[in-house]
């Protein structure tokens, strides 16, 4: 038995985690809270990579050279401060060479530190069982309406009044529409987001119901796991009703970034020609070209908005006709006093599940 070696149940004993792997692979996903100490630089494992085909052991020299240089200048300033009494855990992508490096050296020096059994591969796994298991613990209230109804205003108002609340939109940074990426930042990796969704997850209470939007598998680049999308099509839905007039200042609110970039706007709209005909994208690229954004939006909503909308809940929300029906005013209203009026409406203490939503809620909700 190594006694220089920990397992997955133990990452929470140890002082700091730390990701020896390169900037890329760290950048891809790692352990949440993990520092990168990487051992190898992005060019440096191509080199050594390289080599290996041709002289395995070759490789292994300039490998360890390599490794032992990079050591040395972390000794010199990441870990110059570290205490005697210092416990940190290391891993690479296995459990491999990488991290057993590091762990030797830390151990000579007096620091208790081990090495990952397994390694990053090994903590990847554990998510994709997490991603398996964890959505069905829950009791999930789904926001149903069309775009630019404002249920992610909605969502983040339920959560300041006191609901409990799983944003998949931010975790994926993507507002999950044909224009839903954010301009401030790139979508997250795959492995990235689901790290991230067992986290959120993990801090979610079983005994209380959990909001969340309406959500296609996809969100822009990312996919949800299977077993949450089928949860939530099976839960119970609040509709949202919102007047037209809000709808479009909504999505002149939110898409007024992308109004201002008339040449990425367009190829947005291009790629809907398939979907639509080269007539009706002429069109909204003639609203588009002389800045006429109410008449586009108001356009958008009605002809590719609304029936992809109805196509789609149609089709994946068994429980959407059964629904109560919400008034909401995600740009006139108060949208955290509203919100603490739907959790009135729907009768129960935030400490309780939502019981299956009866047609007769729905009057009380109009």
């Amino acid at each position: 038995m190594n006694h220089h070696r920990a397992t997955i149940e133990q990452i929470g004993e140890f002082d700091e985690i730390i990701d020896v792997r390169t900037p890329a692979e760290f950048a891809e996903d790692h352990i949440p809270g993990a520092v990168n100490a990487p051992v190898m630089s992005n060019e440096e494992r191509v080199v050594v990579g390289t080599l290996y085909k041709d002289s395995p052991f070759d490789a292994a020299r300039l490998g360890a050279a390599i490794v032992s240089r990079n050591i040395a200048t972390h000794l010199d300033t990441l870990f110059a401060e570290r205490p005697r009494n210092w416990r940190p855990l290391v891993y690479c992508w296995r459990g491999g060479m990488r991290s057993g490096a590091m762990t030797t050296v830390f151990n000579m020096i007096g620091w208790r530190a081990r090495q990952l059994e397994g390694g990053y591969k090994t903590y990847r796994h554990s998510v994709v069982e997490a991603l398996g298991a964890l959505p069905v613990n829950f009791h999930y209230v789904v926001l149903a309406g069309p775009t630019g109804s404002g249920k992610t205003r909605l969502l983040q108002a339920l959560g300041v009044a006191g609901a409990q609340t799983l944003d998949l939109e931010a975790l994926a940074a993507h507002r999950g529409s044909l224009l839903g990426a954010l301009p401030e930042r790139a979508q997250p990796s795959q492995k990235s987001f689901d790290t991230a969704l067992v986290q959120a997850l993990h801090a979610l209470d079983p005994a209380r119901p959990v909001f969340v939007e309406a959500e296609s598998r996809r969100i822009g680049t990312i996919t949800l796991p299977v077993v949450l999308i089928d949860h939530i099509r099976a839960a119970p839905c609040v509709v949202l009703d919102v007047a037209l007039d809000e709808r479009v200042a909504l999505l002149l609110d939110e898409y007024g970034h992308l109004l201002d970039n008339r040449t990425y706007f367009r190829e947005q709209l291009l790629k809907l020609v398939p979907l639509h005909g080269h007539e009706r994208i002429d069109a909204w690229c003639q609203l588009l070209e002389t800045d006429d954004r109410r008449a586009l939006s108001e356009a958008l909503i009605a002809d590719h908005y609304d029936p992809a909308y109805t196509r789609s809940t149609r089709r994946n929300f068994a429980k959407l006709d059964k629904a109560p029906r919400f008034a909401f005013h995600p740009v006139d209203g108060n949208v955290v006093d509203e919100a603490r009026t739907l959790l009135e409406q729907l009768g129960k203490p935030l400490n309780e599940p939502l019981p299956e939503t009866r047609s007769e809620h729905a009057g009380a909700l109009r």
